[in-house]
């Protein structure tokens, strides 16, 4: 039996890990959270739901990342085999209100992960980053794994990429086994209603005009939408790859992990609408002037992972319309 820390548990995606670990695995997860932010007790609730013996494989530890991990804390965690670190604030729009504390926030969390880590030494770590820390994908462009620069367009992107440049330090500087997946644009169940798809949602429940975010000659953002399980699966298959040290490799590993396909956000606020069955209205926004620092499309070149043998095991419509089921039947969600 394996022993994995997993930050960020009590988080949108953290809980979908939690719970894609606790179904596919027979490991021990150990889980620091502070509770705080937007973390929350009942996520961890819904990952466990209807697995026997869950809560007995899950070890729930008080501990705030943010600041050094104390030995007492290090002695609660015990032998760790597996980190996978999830835990950040992740709202563009809060980063751009808050910067600093947003940003000292992410990078003294990593930090101090790293910090334990050197004295812990797992076997194996996944940083789980993003694909905004590119900045815009021009058309036709997808970001390739150590081709592409980092170009942040906004205080949550840039301290994305200040966390990967300190992972890269420690790999290079401590010989650490360090791996660094960057992800799209991630949906699912229990996402907070600040993001794009439970915000549809809530609107189209409504009746409520949802704006679409457009240049201002009318072109719609895009994105590849990828539901948090599959993520979830792909950082299973990520830890079957050899992670490379420094001396055995000149950088070390790093997977572009990607959705099937591409849809503008326009294309995709009508899917969800049509899972709801209801009529979406929307009005499309200059993004640029509304939302100084947001990038109109993102894009990651999937190749790498997929040549590998993986491959995302549930397609996107199944995954919009399994989430929007869900969601109705849990309508509390669409309040926080």
């Amino acid at each position: 039996m394996k022993r994995i820390l997993l930050t960020g548990a009590s988080g949108f995606v953290g809980s979908h890990i939690l719970r894609h670990i606790l179904l596919n695995t027979d490991w021990e997860v150990v889980c620091p959270t502070t509770f705080t932010h937007k973390g929350l007790t009942d996520r961890i609730r819904v990952a466990c739901d209807d697995i026997d013996g869950a809560y007995a494989r899950i070890k729930i530890i008080r501990c705030d990342l943010t600041a050094p991990i104390s030995p007492v804390s290090a002695n609660e965690f015990g032998k760790i085999d597996y980190l996978i670190s999830v835990a950040s604030e992740s709202h563009v729009d809060r980063s751009i209100e808050y910067p600093g504390p947003f940003i000292i926030n992410n990078v003294s969390l990593i930090c101090s992960l790293l910090d334990w880590a050197r004295i812990a030494q797992p076997e194996k770590i996944i940083h789980v980053s993003t694909d905004e820390v590119y900045g815009p994908a021009h058309p036709g462009h997808a970001h390739r794994e150590w081709i592409d620069l980092h170009l942040p367009s906004n205080p949550y992107s840039a301290s994305k990429a200040a966390q990967e440049d300190i992972c890269f330090a420690y790999w290079r500087t401590y010989g650490m086994p360090i791996a660094i997946t960057n992800t799209m644009n991630i949906i699912g169940e229990t996402q907070d209603p600040e993001k794009f798809m439970p915000m549809v949602i809530k609107k189209v429940l409504n009746e409520e005009t949802m704006l679409i975010h457009a240049s201002a000659e009318g072109e719609i953002g895009s994105r590849f939408y990828l539901h948090a399980r599959n993520q979830a699966h792909a950082l299973l298959f990520a830890l079957t790859q050899e992670f490379p040290v420094y001396g055995e490799a000149d950088v070390p590993e790093r997977f572009n992990i990607v959705g099937e396909r591409e849809l503008n956000n326009l294309q995709m606020a009508e899917i969800i609408a049509s899972a709801v069955g209801k009529p979406l209205k929307y009005k499309l926004e200059d993004f640029h002037s509304s939302r100084p620092g947001h990038d109109l499309r993102y894009a990651l070149d999937g190749n790498k992972l997929a040549s590998r043998g993986w491959k995302s095991p549930v397609p996107l419509e199944d995954s919009i319309y399994k989430t929007v089921e869900w969601t109705l039947k849990h309508p509390e969600w669409l309040s926080l």
